[in-house]
């Protein structure tokens, strides 16, 4: 999901640092995996909720759909307003 190669995820764990697009998707992904986690009640109910087919993206699955910024906003929105019973 960070979009990078094995060995390159080697050397970051290496070196200890992330470049900035790494570091903003590492955030992302916490920030929508802390939201569903809470959304859908426990940490495993929403990590199933992210890699699962949601019919308010159209079919898409929300981690693969939140890779750019815009996508991930389009998550946030479904997460509100399935937290505001407004689920369409």
């Amino acid at each position: 999901m960070l979009g990078i190669s094995k060995a390159t995820l080697h050397r970051r764990k290496i070196t200890g640092r992330l470049d900035a697009a790494e570091s903003d998707r590492v955030v992302r992904f916490a920030r929508l995996l802390g939201w569903a986690a809470s959304v859908m009640e426990s940490l495993d109910n929403g990590r199933r909720w992210l890699t699962s087919p949601q019919v308010g993206l159209g079919g898409a699955i929300p981690l693969e759909y939140a890779e750019t910024e815009v996508g991930a906003r389009e998550v946030e929105n479904l997460l509100g307003r399935i937290e505001y019973g407004v689920y369409s």
